[in-house]
């Protein structure tokens, strides 16, 4: 007969998971507290089952019924009453792992914020590309500045100035006759019978909105 056989015949497997479950002092199911001894006490997953139930029903432990899973834990009036010193030093332990768990908390949220900063920075291979593609670009535009520099058909700052003075004069003329031929259409408007549109058309009138021209802006 094995280990575990001789323990449930004996009776052996009721005490040994009424300890367990004591000494642990939390709730087990009846296939968490077979994983947890049959190494150590070679008990039987059918053992396990019969001794709590059994120890359940004899009022032992309690039974808690979770849909089709059945959850075993210690009775807590069976066990000894904690003394003063012991709740002091419980109470001291809580705040101690309350203060360990915060604390890992934090370290966790950090590691996170560093991790998501990682993530979101380029790897080494990719910076590497990024610097050879710019060093690229800067010889391109150094390039083209030697040519302009070397370039002889620039502009004098006399002929720009010219330019300049020119455009301004042909856009004070292009406003100047529209506002003229605008004032003569709405003159004429006043008395036609038919829309702005259709005397356009009838009369062949292109706009400036029309060819989607717009007046330059003073410069």
């Amino acid at each position: 007969m094995s280990k575990g056989r001789e323990a449930a015949a004996g009776g052996g497997a009721g005490a040994v998971l009424l300890r367990y479950l004591r000494e642990q002092n939390r709730p087990y199911s009846a296939q968490d507290a077979f994983g947890n001894l049959q190494r150590e006490h070679g008990l039987g997953k059918a053992a396990v089952v019969k001794a709590l139930e059994q120890l359940a029903q004899q009022g032992r432990v309690r039974e808690k019924v979770y849909g089709k899973q059945k959850i075993y834990f210690a009775d807590q009036e069976q066990l000894p009453a904690a003394s003063d010193a012991e709740l002091r030093g419980l109470d001291a332990e809580i705040a101690e792992r309350s203060g360990q768990l915060q604390a890992l908390q934090q370290s966790c949220r950090h590691m996170e914020a560093e991790l998501k900063d990682l993530n979101s920075s380029m790897t080494t291979p990719e910076i590497a590309r990024e610097i050879e593609a710019l060093r690229k670009d800067c010889a391109s535009y150094t390039e083209k500045l030697e040519r302009i520099k070397s370039a002889t058909n620039h502009v004098s700052p006399e002929e720009k100035e010219k330019v300049c003075r020119e455009q301004q004069l042909y856009r004070r003329e292009w406003r100047r006759r529209k506002r003229m031929a605008t004032e003569l259409l709405d003159a004429i408007l006043e008395g036609y019978p038919k829309s702005k549109k259709q005397f356009f058309e009838e009369v062949g009138i292109e706009t400036d909105e029309d060819h989607g021209v717009e007046l330059p802006a003073a410069t």
